[in-house]
């Protein structure tokens, strides 16, 4: 029933394409470009770093092809559920999307490598990772799969809330119901420190936390603020868990039959998009957490040691998902990166 779905949304979407809202293959005459209307999908609310990611983008496009070229922006899974868009964007049925690297994984497993609990110290080790060849590695693993990888869009550090008491070592996580994305390298963090872990889409986890379908979740503290999680947690933990960020996509063929010209306001817009989300990400945990404070019973800083040392026996299970290559090539590129610093 689920991959009915997602081709009707496909069909519908092909459909909407062919009326003048899709058509992504353009030719300039005379210095002007065709005009054309290009859709971006996201799965989290207006306000959140995917949305100021789309309207830079959309900023960018419209103002470099003098309005011939409209962005029009979907937040909060209006066009389908995060998978099922990157469904679309495969089949050249969605334009593009603002997807999770996590989600994304469920097609590229390696792209939950960076998804590793506590791989990275801080978003300068994270951003060296998406700017080396590793980086570059990962995006032609998604050209492989008919997807452009045209840039990354900062979410942040995953912390963890609940409803049931405060975290403070490994062992208060073991028997709490967790939600968390599909995203096995998260999932299995989760059952290594003792959680029953439920997955669902990111629009459905307030309303599971408010009832008590999930004792918590982790998410970046913009996140949390936004989508409104602290009305419905009590306690926060700020673990720096895990590194998140969405890739920028785009059906590679609609991508690639672009002419050279919007090609390079497509990569501009993109790469601003990235650079809007970095600053917007470096600015807003401490104004989110402030803002947040006063809504929780308690927030708790623990010692991460514990927590490393529980989840390790995860990177050898993921080895069956990504290949143990690249994840080699993160922790020794992550070793002469920081012998550096």
């Amino acid at each position: 029933m689920k991959r009915l779905m997602v081709l009707l949304l496909t069909l519908v979407l092909i459909l909407a394409a062919c009326g003048g809202g899709g058509d992504s293959a353009s030719s300039a005459e005379d210095g002007e470009f065709k005009e054309q209307t290009w859709k971006i999908g996201f799965n989290t609310v207006e306000g959140s770093v995917r949305d100021v990611a789309a309207k830079k983008f959309k900023e960018t496009v419209e103002a470099e092809t003098d309005g011939a070229v409209t962005v029009e922006i979907y937040p909060n899974e209006e066009l389908g559920s995060a998978q099922e868009m990157i469904e679309s964007v495969q089949v050249g049925a969605l334009d593009m999307q603002i997807a999770g690297a996590n989600m994304m994984a469920n097609t590229i497993p390696e792209y939950a490598t960076l998804s590793l609990p506590f791989l990275v110290k801080d978003f300068e080790e994270a951003h060296a990772i998406l700017d080396s060849e590793i980086g570059d590695k990962l995006k032609a693993m998604g050209e492989e799969q008919g997807i452009k990888v045209l840039s990354d869009v900062e979410l942040g550090f995953a912390q963890i809330t609940n409803n049931v008491h405060p975290i403070n070592k490994p062992e208060d996580l073991e028997g709490l119901k967790m939600r968390s994305p599909n995203d096995k390298s998260l999932i299995e963090t989760f059952k290594a420190l003792g959680s029953s872990v439920s997955t669902m889409p990111f629009t459905e986890v307030y309303l599971a936390l408010s009832q008590g379908v999930v004792d918590g979740q982790f998410n970046p503290l913009d996140a949390i603020y936004e989508t409104k999680f602290h009305e419905v947690q009590d306690h926060l933990a700020l673990l720096n868990l895990t590194y998140y960020y969405s890739y920028f996509i785009m059906n590679q063929g609609a991508f690639d039959g672009l002419e050279p010209e919007l090609q390079e306001i497509v990569q501009k817009a993109a790469n601003d998009a990235r650079d809007a989300s970095y600053e917007f990400t470096a600015s807003k945990d401490e104004e989110m957490l402030k803002k947040m404070e006063d809504s929780f019973v308690e927030i708790t800083e623990p010692d991460v040691e514990p927590f490393q040392k529980a989840v390790k026996p995860v990177y050898t299970k993921m080895e069956d998902v990504i290949d143990p290559e690249i994840i080699k090539e993160v922790e020794t590129f992550l070793e002469e990166y920081r012998s550096e610093q």
